[in-house]
Formats: structure tokens, sequence, C-alpha cells
């Protein structure tokens, strides 16, 4: 191979190098010779020995070999495979050092990509919202199956492979998910029931989806399978029915030769077609003038209950979803009055913890699936001042504008809008429909710190004014965050 012409390494050198930042995916970056280094499991503070990969211009992929000086936020992982497992890129960074990460990858972003002043930041940045336990908070677990030497397997798939590395539980996954999976493993090996092949698009059973509620206790368990149906699948019914809580057994459809892990065909096998689980809404205080403290969560004695089905929608971490929605409730700060317009909706979890202190609230969602949940979430809980329409935000919305106008002479008031869009950030159409419609307040709650700060340029430029940035650790041991933001109309 040949040298590249702006430094003097080549894939396979072996070379020490200090980590001196983290990338956005948590990967360590360092420099050799003012050569940078991105090296996965590295941690600022670490010096490590790493083998070079990959050569690119100004820059190179390099494995950890050693660690010949630990950082001191250094910790080892809960998880044996967590070096080679996807799904938790930072389990060897101390929890305290993860939130700090956080607050500064949301704090970078806001000042590259957003343009914000280091002022304005200070001023309304709060620190992160953690987790006084980091572990087994997902209700969701999903576990590919494959097989291996013969006999079947489950577990998680290396980092960008789709190669298994076997596992039949999560640190950060429901303590139930052990207990179940031995029980799927157990039935397909003595009833030999083949797992799929996604290199000949033979075998039967593809992934084991489990989710679990967190206040009910109630635990679903769906097998997504290459067939119409389940051999010996009264054995699985039996075995899966003794585990505690069990109140849903399912099956999933999906022969397609494709990545998607779900079908669209599910059929009860035993128990249910939803188990159901709670929210609690919450109080939240702030400590008067002092950012540098996390707000105060109480029970207030409400919560809303949803549905839950194998292909729902429905947030993994409930305990931290909580504290988001509540966030946005307490941002929000209704008096009962006000028009609230809750777009990329899904579900409608987030207009239903506001929808006793509204008006009237307003979803709206692409997908028709998750409409008709909302809807169904809105019956069940009682709900008569909250409506939703499948649609786009930027389509929905000015129609909704022009009718009434038309119908009153006078454009309608919209006191509070929400955004919740996925990891690509918002629609620029949606962007520009909040702007004509002005609402009083505009909530922002995202997935993604860059495609925020990118929107959040846009809004202010539009006439908003950021008055609180709060970042939710949703989701411990890996690179992503929520963030909660409350924005003012100027001269409101």
């Amino acid at each position: 191979m040949q040298k590249s012409s702006t430094t003097m390494f080549n894939k396979d050198d072996i070379v020490t190098v200090r980590i001196d930042d983290i990338g956005s995916s948590g990967e360590g970056i360092g420099k050799a010779d003012g050569f940078t280094l991105f090296i996965k499991d590295a941690l600022i503070g670490d010096v490590v020995k790493a083998k070079i990969m990959k050569v690119k211009k100004n820059f190179a992929y390099a494995r950890l070999l050693e660690i010949q000086t630990p950082s001191p936020d250094r910790t080892q992982p809960v998880c044996p495979i967590a070096r080679q497992c996807g799904g938790c890129q930072i389990q060897q960074m101390d929890y305290s050092a993860q939130l700090r990460w956080k607050e500064e990858l949301v704090r970078n972003d806001l000042l590259r990509i957003g343009g914000f002043d280091e002022e304005t930041i200070r001023r309304v940045l709060h620190p992160v919202i953690g987790m006084e336990e980091p572990y087994h908070y997902r209700n969701k677990a999903q576990f590919p199956v494959g097989s291996k030497n013969g006999k079947p397997i489950t577990g998680f798939y290396a980092g960008r492979t789709h190669y298994i590395i076997p596992a039949t539980s999560c640190p950060i996954s429901a303590p139930v998910c052990s207990r179940i999976m031995e029980a799927v493993l157990g039935f397909m090996e003595e009833n030999k029931v083949s797992a799929y092949d996604e290199e000949t698009g033979k075998g039967i059973v593809r992934h084991v989806l489990i989710r679990n509620g967190i206040y009910s206790g109630q635990v679903m368990v769906c097998l997504v399978i290459n067939a119409k149906h389940l051999p010996a699948a009264d054995d699985l019914v039996r075995r899966l029915a003794q585990i505690e809580g069990m109140a849903s057994v399912s099956i999933n459809v999906n022969t397609r030769r494709t990545n998607v892990i779900m079908g669209t065909e599910t059929s009860v096998l035993w128990g249910e077609e939803n188990i159901k689980d709670s929210l609690h809404i919450l109080d939240v205080e702030y400590p008067a003038e002092d950012q540098a403290e996390c707000p105060v969560f109480s029970h207030t004695g409400q919560q809303v209950t949803f549905g839950i089905s194998p292909l729902s929608f429905y947030q993994v971490n409930p305990k931290q979803t909580e504290k988001i929605y509540s966030l946005v409730r307490h941002f929000a700060a209704l008096t009962g009055r006000e028009i609230v317009w809750d777009l990329y909706c899904g579900v409608g979890t987030i207009s239903q913890f506001l929808a006793s202190d509204a008006g009237r609230i307003y979803g709206v969602e692409v997908i028709p699936q998750a409409i008709e949940n909302a809807r169904e979430n809105v019956r069940r809980n009682g709900i008569t001042n909250a409506e939703y329409q499948v649609g786009k935000a930027e389509e929905v919305l000015p129609t909704y504008v022009e009718k009434i106008t038309s119908e009153t002479g006078s454009r309608p008031v919209v006191d509070v809008v929400i955004v919740d869009p996925p990891r690509k950030g918002c629609d620029e159409q949606c962007l520009n429909t909040i702007l004509e419609v002005q609402p009083e307040k505009l909530i922002y709650v995202s997935c993604d710190p860059a495609t925020l700060s990118r929107d959040l340029k846009i809004l202010t430029e539009g006439g908003y004014e950021i008055k609180t940035v709060q970042p939710v650790d949703n989701f411990p041991h890996t690179v992503h965050i929520e963030t909660i933001v409350l924005l003012q109309k100027l001269n409101s």
C-alpha cells in the first residue's frame, strides 16, 4: 500500500496515542505526529496502543490494542460483550463522565452548528438529567436469531455487521429477557425449528422481540418468522406462559429478503393482543437562579395509560420519558384555554400529558397506524379535548389556519406548538409553517443535538428566543441524548 501524501502512516502500522477528544459516535480522537486518529473504545485521557486499519487523506481509523495509561474516567463495563456489541458505545466511561460529555456534545453543536454565542449558551443550557440506576432501563429488546455449530443462538449484532455475538441477556434491558431467550432456544433445539440464514434466505426464526411494562409488570414476546406458521407453537406457548408476567405471545411474519426486522402481519398465539403500561405525570421545579442544578421531580398522582402492541412506537426508557414529557408540560405552562399543536405526534404520548391542562390539542403524524393508536389511547384515558390527523405538519397546519380564517374572518390563535421530529430534524417546510403561524411558545424535543442546533438557528432568525435547553439522558451508555428546548416568540 502506498503511503498517503500527508502522513507517514500506513495500514497495519502500530502507534501510541494520547486521546484528547471524543467524536459524536463515541470514538476516541488523538494525534500521532500531528495526524488525527479515530479509535473506538478509547476515552479522553487514555494513552493507548492502536493498529491503523484504514488511512484517509487527513485522518485514519485505528483499532484499540492496549490501554497503556487508563483515563481517570475509565471503568470496567458491566456487560462482558460491551466492546464487540454495537449497542452500547461508551459503557467503559464512568456514568458521571458520560453525562458531562453529553452536555458538552449539546453545547458544542449549539456553538458550531447553531452559531449561538457562549453567553447565550451559558444562560440557557442546564446540566444533563441522568438516571440514578442507568441499567435495565429498556422496556424493549430485539434479539437476532442465528445458528452456530448446528445449534440455534441469539444475541446482538457486532458493530456495523450482521455477525451475531451470542448472548441471552443485556444489562440495559429487562432481567426477564434471559429466561425468555433460554425458553426460546430450548424450544427451537428440541423441536428442530431452524434459525433464519440471511445468506440463503432459508430457516424460520429471524428475531425475538420482547416488550415489558415497568409498572404493569406485563410481558410480551413476539417471534419474527420467515414462514406463515410456526411449527410446534403450542410448545413455545407452554414454555413462555410459565414466566411471571407473561401476557402475550405472538408471531410476526416477515418473508422478505430485507434488513427490516418486522413484517406487517402479526397474529396472537396466546394471551392478549396488547400489553398495557402507564407513564406518570410529574411536577417539575427548577432551583431558582441556579443553572448548575437539575430540576426536582415529584409525583402529581396523575398517569396516562397506553396499549402496546409488537408494532407500536413507544419510548424505550419510560422512567426518563416521564421526565421528558413532564418537562414539556412544565415549559408549556398551560392554563386550560390554550390551543396546542403536537407535530410529529406519534401515538400521542406528549399531547396526552398536556390534555388535562389545555383547551384543545391537535396531533399530526404521517403514519396512519400511529394515529389509530393515538385515538385508542385518548379513548382509554377518557380524554375528550384531543384530536389527531394523518398527514404532514406542513400541510395540515396551514389547512387548519385557512379553514378557520375563512369561517371567522380572522386568523386562529395557536398558543403552543410542540415538535418531536425524527433524528433528521424538522422538515424545512414545517419550520416555515411554524414561523408563519407564530405560536407564543414553541417546544422542541430532539434526539439529535446537531439537527436540533440547525433548526434552532432558523427559528431564532425567524423571531424566537431560546429560553431553556434541557438535555435528558434517555439512553445511558450510548452516544444518544434527548434535548428539550423552550422558545418564546419575541415581542409577545
